[in-house]
């Protein structure tokens, strides 16, 4: 009978076991974004805090090309999103919630039973496309965790200009993301004054902006490029002077120096 009992118990600690499994990642915080913006204009991200062999903790965002927007669940939470009125389970934030939630539960990064479109109706609360989700969090696992930076506060930090430039009719705008005390991302863009151009990125980015035609570092998407990767190296951006040529490979003004220490005021 204590034989039976015995192996009663060890087929349900094994149970659990599979149903609650430690991950394979060492205890740490991971990110992982998506390579490019889709076509709604969004690229995902997703934080992951492993603790105890377990995820503790999952945050899923994204940043935009859209003109002024911050992060994703920002812009969803401020109604500005649109799937509210579209979704009966709710706006994107509420979703991205139940989803983060579900893989609390579940401790299932693994889980693949999504249809054609990438839905699944296990994740209670979320009836939005969760593939995508869960495949950024098994990208982040698979990396190093992020190392431990100087930041008080993690986070999506987004900072504009105050006003229109006069003469070319952009304002610009930064989004810093900072995960463990450390600046993993930023995001330079710009939106022009009277909303008849898409953000200054797309606009460079589709060879609209002009400056490809007479800058000899190129167009204005790659320059920003330059200085966004900068500015994660430096992760203080009082580092860099707020000066053209200030920043190897690009001749523009860095706006986003100035823009990038403001928002993370926030974070200190």
């Amino acid at each position: 009978m204590k034989k039976i009992l015995a192996l009663a118990l060890a087929m349900s600690v094994a149970a659990t076991a599979l149903a609650f499994g430690q991950v394979k990642a060492k205890d740490g915080v991971y990110f992982a974004q998506e390579e490019s913006f889709s076509k709604t204009g969004w690229k995902d991200q997703v934080v992951v805090t492993v603790a105890g062999g377990k995820i503790a903790k999952v945050l899923w965002n994204g940043s935009s090309n859209l003109p002024g927007a911050a992060d994703k669940k920002s812009y969803a939470a401020a109604g500005k999103y649109g799937m509210k009125k579209l979704a009966k389970a709710g706006e994107w934030d509420q979703q991205a919630a139940a989803a983060e939630a579900w893989l609390l539960k579940s401790q299932d990064p693994g889980f693949s039973k999504f249809d054609k479109d990438g839905k699944t109706d296990a994740i209670s609360g979320a009836t939005m496309t969760t593939k995508g989700f869960l495949a950024l969090v098994n990208k982040a696992l698979a990396e190093p965790p992020v190392a431990k930076g100087s930041y008080a506060k993690d986070g999506w930090f987004y900072a504009e200009q105050p006003a229109f430039d006069k003469s070319s009719g952009w304002k610009d705008t930064v989004l810093v993301t900072v995960v463990n005390g450390t600046v993993v991302d930023v995001l330079w863009n710009g939106i022009y004054k009277d909303g008849s151009k898409k953000s200054k990125l797309v606009e460079a980015e589709s060879g609209k902006y002009g400056m490809g035609k007479v800058a000899k570092k190129g167009e204005w998407n790659v320059q920003a490029k330059v200085v966004q990767d900068a500015i994660v190296k430096a992760q203080d951006p009082s580092k860099i002077a707020a000066k053209n040529d200030a920043v190897s490979g690009a001749s523009v003004f860095p706006t986003a120096v100035i823009l990038a220490a403001e928002a993370l005021k926030s974070a200190k």
